[in-house]
């Protein structure tokens, strides 16, 4: 690769880009810059042609064609083994560009903005921007391009090891990153201009996505499987893909698809919760008046073989919280130490109290797994992020299913109302069934889950199954199936094993049968008009 001799700088963000500049001097590399960029850059006491001068034409259209110019294009294009191009150059007065560092104006931001006015977002397309980095990418074997600010120290370290030269790996690579800036500035801009007038609720005619890796797996769903986890942009809310590791293993694909699940739940309750996920299915959750408690209470009623689970708590993990995590329950004497147990903690923060707990009971020498998440806030949940799933040759996309239910929404359809606390428990319950596979039935008290069964074909054999789970603890409970009822033969399981209260969508054929099967046994059942179905 050459030496870099000239760079053109032209930046929306300048993050970093007047110490950049600096360095590149340093180095005797000659600055072009652009209108704001070059007075940042001589404010900051770096010396800078701008490119006006330099193409001798001046700034119109509020300086959008400034780099649209054969001075600056005919520099970054001509091949530099061709010397009959580069005579030519000469004989026109245009030297050649060997690096452009350039970010475009911030449409993105500016379309997320509420209330953005169609011109304003118009305003900010950029023309010149684009054309620089393509004519630059393009030919990547000559001129290095820099889009991302947080790459300049380690591109102006490279430059400083090898005297003002680039690698062919590293050029190859700040090419892939510009098309891949563009392209996904054009997408934007597609999207955006697609939506203004589609109708509400109609599905784009086309799906462009982009993810960037964010990591190697250890390996997917079996060892012999190579696996790696991508992410989407500028996610706000909490999730597996912004979640930070800050100790243990390295994730495997079925560690993050457990993560993203109990993240999932987790996020769903206002007071401070816990949720057990192992293999992708619901063990464990509850809520109660602090991290510690919750862990408890649905460590207490999760399977005893839960061994690899992972656990996601919605508040920050204390002392008190990390106690519970390493020494069983005194009525639990007999079963070993959650730590052991548990492959993956994820909470929002890590006091050093609770890390030296860990510390001191070995937890770290069994593999725990600790994950830093952002806030678990509902309120930072995305509505308009679509579920996508992915299937052979295509993607399935529909909107996120939020709906989340309060007490004023039910609907009671038996002569017996349920109590303050069965409500609370159905909801909790209600809750929990929307992040289980159909057919699902839950059980549920002191807003703890007792006992889940999903996945099942019938919800007979879910109601069964979920009832057999949590055994004598079923009595007094609520019970939430995500489906209606189709017959009274799971009402009639419910009403022998004790069920207080049942929570279901109502609106079978058979409503009648069912809620007089509920009558005749004394259980209270409200319907909640909306079902929660999952594959």
């Amino acid at each position: 690769m050459a030496n870099v001799r000239t760079a053109l700088i032209s930046v929306s963000d300048k993050t970093g880009a007047a110490e950049f500049a600096a360095r590149l001097v340093d180095l005797g590399i000659e600055i072009l810059a652009t209108g704001g960029t070059a007075r940042l850059l001589r404010e900051s006491g770096v010396e800078a042609l701008d490119v006006t001068e330099y193409t001798g034409f001046p700034e119109i259209l509020g300086g959008g064609l400034r780099t649209l110019h054969p001075k600056v294009h005919g520099g970054l294009l001509v091949p530099r083994e061709r010397e009959e191009d580069l005579r030519r150059l000469q004989e026109l007065g245009i030297r050649t560009i060997d690096m452009v560092v350039a970010n475009l104006f911030p449409f993105v931001d500016v379309i997320s903005e509420p209330g953005v006015e169609m011109i304003r977002a118009i305003e900010n397309i950029d023309i010149s921007g684009p054309t620089l980095l393509r004519s630059a990418a393009k030919n990547y074997t000559h001129v290095a391009v820099l889009t991302n600010p947080a790459t300049y120290p380690e591109i102006a370290e490279e430059l400083e090891r090898s005297d003002g030269t680039l690698s062919e790996e590293t050029h190859f690579q700040l090419a892939v990153d510009a098309f891949r800036h563009t392209a996904h500035y054009d997408t934007a801009i597609a999207d955006y201009l697609a939506g203004i007038h589609g109708e509400e609720g109609t599905a784009r005619a086309r799906l462009t996505l982009e993810y960037i890796k964010r990591q190697d797996l250890r390996h997917g769903e079996n060892p012999h499987q190579s696996a790696a986890l991508y992410a989407e942009r500028e996610v706000e809310e909490a999730c597996v893909a912004n979640a930070e590791q800050i100790d243990g293993p390295e994730m495997s694909f079925n560690n993050v698809l457990d993560l993203d699940m109990a993240i999932a739940l987790a996020r769903e309750f206002d007071r401070p919760a816990a949720v057990i996920v192992r293999n992708t299915s619901l063990c464990g959750a509850a809520v109660g008046d602090c991290p510690g408690r919750a862990f408890r209470k649905a460590w207490e009623h999760a399977p005893p073989g839960a061994a690899g689970c992972t656990v996601v708590l919605n508040r920050p993990l204390d002392e008190h919280a990390a106690r519970h995590l390493t020494e069983p329950a005194p009525e639990q004497q007999h079963r070993p130490s959650p730590c052991g147990l548990v492959a993956t903690l994820a909470a929002p923060d890590f006091a050093e109290e609770a890390l030296r707990v860990f510390c001191r009971k070995g937890c770290d020498a069994g593999g725990l797994r600790l994950m830093r998440t952002r806030p678990l806030d509902w309120a930072l949940v995305d509505e308009r992020a679509p579920d996508m799933r992915w299937v052979r040759g295509g993607m399935l996309v529909q909107d996120r299913n939020l709906s989340r239910c309060s007490a004023e929404a039910l609907t009671t359809v038996t002569r017996k109302r349920p109590s303050d606390n069965q409500t609370e428990d159905a909801l909790f319950a209600w809750l929990c069934c929307r992040h289980a596979r159909s057919d699902a039935v839950v059980l549920a008290a002191g807003q703890t889950l007792l006992g889940i069964s999903a996945g099942q074909c019938s919800r007979l054999e879910a109601t069964r199954l979920a009832l057999s789970r949590a055994g004598a603890a079923a009595r007094g409970a609520a019970l939430a199936s995500e489906g209606c009822f189709h017959s009274a033969a799971p009402i009639n399981l419910a009403a022998g094993a004790g069920v207080a209260c049942i929570i279901q969508p109502g609106g079978s054929d058979n409503d009648d049968e069912v809620t007089r099967a509920a009558d005749q046994a004394g259980i209270a059942m409200v319907h909640t008009g909306v079902r929660h179905f999952r594959y």
